[in-house]
């Protein structure tokens, strides 16, 4: 085989490492920390030449579809009076329409989809559900289960995770120690999209006494079927006090996000996916003329600075198989898009580069990181069996290639997280990235005839991400004594944070702010201020008790995206840290005495 399209995982990283080490000098540690761990074989696809702009795969090999089992499940009693499900389905949805749309042949039984039910599960009858799955696998050997609390609501609903595996305790530490990878299944983030928490009921019942069972002898998985409570009860998107939390994963000004930071740095899953649903009608039916089609739109973690073949893992090891399992099933894909609330902007983007979502710093914790959306958060009840199936159907496919690549995974974290942490000190990281424009033909439905609408659209692609700004990486970040607001976010991110315990000195750039704008945030978060910078190189005194952030630790992309002050959500712009004097990014390895923050 060529060189330029080598057979494996492993043969394209040694070229990879060749080909950079000709022009750049100083990667023999990067060399090493390739040479140290055994990858994986890459099957099965032709390989790019690698490129610094490009972070998006090909996506043309074909791949043989997965056997994916769907089924249904038992259904406990309805437990306490639901509430009545709102007239939300949109104007115009015709029958030619629905018919589009026909329910799958299985039928899917949790609380919330009881033939007659007015309503979805509700957060009384999730709890239960949730322990009835404990006791269940309780009745069978070599199954551990628990329902963890992770935190509560803004009004005060407690937030669960049930927790499955073979190992003989729950704990964090047994987990990691054993090995296996780890999924986290997250759903409702967004109140108003109730599919995705029905269909995490069916797989945790699979998981605990059904079908999927077995799986549990190669990965441990947590479910968080309604990670906003709060939100759900009210049927909106938001959470009580009105922040999209979907959006609050970098800044963690939420105790829901909060909550799943928590739950992400004591188990550090492998896998992550975050389970949604998308308006039918809305700006698309506005702008275009047409209802939304596709049973399921899907996307991987596509921020600036993420590891090349974390990203080639999403596309080849999960997006692939996902699209061969979707279809086997008749249900319709598309790549994950959106629009802005401007009627007279028509560019529809793959969602964006923001290191905010928990896709995007899910990703920057260096796990394969999914988005999941079913069709219908605006249809109230309408095709719920179907939207339910296409998540279940989802869900179950990306177990099962978990299960299947556990030993591949097991390989390629260590090696991305060496990779990650050998970066510190060394080469360019982008500060800001924008979407690749281009054209697209978007299939949508004429709502009247339900017949296929195809329209041609300006399509911003996150595929391939164009740098805007770049800088040298630092060493670390040296934070004043009274930045524990930063620190503490930082460390609830999984961040290590270390404190100055002698004082000593620190050649750093100082930050000095020379303009700030502010743009509009595509979501209930509001405006977002995008601050610029310049640089000016010194020596800097770091006292007793500030704190020193070092880069060369796996989640280095992630402290980069919190601490340049002009990313698209700094900790500086958004006020977690209180001035441009309250951080400097260090330039050579300090040689000060440090105490790692529990």
């Amino acid at each position: 085989m060529p060189r330029s399209q080598p057979a494996s995982l492993l043969g394209h990283l040694r070229f990879w490492v060749r080909a950079r080490a000709l022009a750049l000098p100083g990667l023999t540690l990067l060399m090493a920390a390739c040479t140290s761990v055994p990858l994986p074989p890459w099957t099965p696809t032709a390989v790019r030449q690698p490129s610094s702009a490009r972070i998006g795969p090909e996506t043309s090999a074909k791949v043989v579809p997965p056997v994916v089992q769907v089924f249904p499940v038992a259904s406990p009693a309805t437990i306490g009076a639901p509430p009545v499900a709102p007239a939300d389905q949109p104007t115009p949805y015709s029958a030619a329409v629905a018919a589009r749309f026909p329910a799958p042949s299985v039928v899917y039984s949790t609380p919330g989809l009881q033939a007659g039910r007015a309503a979805f599960t509700t957060q009384a009858e999730i709890r239960a559900w949730l322990r009835d799955q404990v006791t269940a696998a309780a009745r069978s050997a070599g199954i551990t289960a628990a329902v963890l609390s992770i935190g509560e609501s803004q009004r005060g609903e407690p937030l669960e995770t049930l927790i499955l595996t073979s190992a003989t305790s729950t704990d964090p530490a047994t987990l990691l120690a054993a090995g296996k990878p780890t999924v986290l299944l997250v759903a409702q983030q967004h109140g108003n999209e109730p599919a995705g928490s029905e269909a995490l009921l069916v797989i945790a019942s699979e998981l605990a006494q059904g079908l999927l069972r077995p799986m549990l002898q190669s990965i441990n998985v947590l479910i968080v079927p309604r990670a906003n409570p709060d939100g759900a009860a009210s049927n909106q998107r938001a959470t009580a006090g009105g922040l999209d939390m979907s959006h609050d994963h970098l800044l963690l000004d939420t105790p829901e996000a909060q909550a799943l930071a928590r739950l992400t740095r004591d188990y550090q899953p492998t896998v992550v996916v975050d389970a949604h649903e998308y308006a039918v009608a809305g700006r698309f039916l506005q702008k275009f003329g047409g209802l939304q089609k596709f049973d399921a739109r899907l996307e991987y973690a596509t921020a600036a600075n993420l590891p090349e073949f974390l990203t080639k893992a999403a596309e080849e090891w999960y997006r692939r198989p996902l699209l061969a399992a979707l279809k086997a099933q008749g249900l319709s894909t598309e790549w994950y898009y959106t629009t802005s609330v401007d009627l007279a902007d028509k560019i529809v983007s793959m969602g964006g580069a923001r290191p905010d979502t928990s896709r995007n710093v899910n990703g920057l914790k260096n796990a394969v990181s999914l988005l999941i959306e079913s069709r219908g958060a605006d249809i109230g009840r309408q095709h719920i069996q179907r939207r339910v199936h296409t998540l279940v159907t989802a869900v179950t496919s990306v177990l099962s290639n978990t299960a299947q690549r556990a030993g591949d995974l097991a390989q390629l974290r260590p090696y991305i997280e060496k990779e990650v942490s050998a970066e510190a000190c060394r080469g360019q990281a982008v500060v800001d990235a924008a979407l690749t424009p281009a054209q697209h033909e978007l299939v949508m439905l004429d709502p009247v005839t339900g017949a296929d609408k195809s329209i041609m659209v300006d399509w911003d692609s996150a595929l391939v991400l164009e740098p805007l700004k770049a800088r040298a990486r630092p060493c670390g970040y040296w934070l004043s004594a009274g930045s524990t607001k930063a620190a503490d976010r930082l460390r609830l991110l999984g961040v290590k944070v270390l404190r100055v315990v002698e004082p000593g000195s620190l050649l750093g750039d100082s930050y000095h702010e020379t303009s700030r704008a502010t743009e509009p945030h595509q979501d209930a978060r509001g405006a977002n201020a995008d601050a610029h910078v310049s640089l000016m190189r010194g020596v800097l005194d770091a006292p007793r008790g500030s704190f020193y952030v070092p880069l060369n630790q796996p989640l280095g992309n992630l402290a980069f995206a919190a601490l340049e002050p002009d990313t698209q959500d700094s900790y500086f712009a958004n006020q977690i840290l209180g001035s441009l004097q309250s951080t400097v990014r260090v330039m050579a390895e300090p040689n000060i005495s440090f105490e790692e923050l529990p």
